[in-house]
């Protein structure tokens, strides 16, 4: 597995849904300023969902950029126990630990990427290839870490 071209992945999403949301958030300024009229109350209660809105989507984005901050202090080196930047195979599934995106798919396998305060990770977290930990009850086996 080649864990610099699954950083590069993940980071180009990151950069993708920031980009999404500074659109958005212009797209809904500038209706916010298309509102801008002399008609009374009515507007008024527009503009404030719309800023809202904007609110909400700001927050969005603002997570968007702390997890390309936390990417950006990920390196691709190859790890012998579970941390920020590992690649972690258990009898579960394929996890990229750094930031929680969801699931990509890379080389047409299914990794899941996750932040390290995520339970999962934490349950995981400083263990080594051949080790067990245990979430909800369930049992896990690291297999591989790359």
């Amino acid at each position: 597995m080649n864990k610099q071209e699954i950083l590069d992945l993940v980071k180009i999403k990151i950069s993708d849904k920031i980009q999404y949301f500074e659109n958005l958030i212009a797209e809904t300024r500038a209706s916010n300023n298309d509102t801008k009229s002399s008609m009374g109350d009515k507007y008024e209660t527009g503009r404030e969902m719309l800023q809202q809105e904007i609110n909400h989507l700001q927050r969005q984005l603002n997570e968007a950029l702390n997890q390309q901050n936390v990417l950006q202090k990920i390196t691709s080196d190859p790890s012998e126990k579970v941390q920020n930047g590992a690649l972690v195979k258990t009898n579960k599934g394929l996890f990229y630990i750094g930031v929680s995106m969801g699931e990509i798919v890379f080389e047409d396998q299914k990794i899941m990427t996750v932040s390290a305060e995520s339970p999962l990770v934490k349950a995981m977290f400083g263990r080594k290839t051949g080790e067990t930990f245990s979430i909800n009850t369930m049992n896990q086996d690291i297999e591989n870490i790359w």
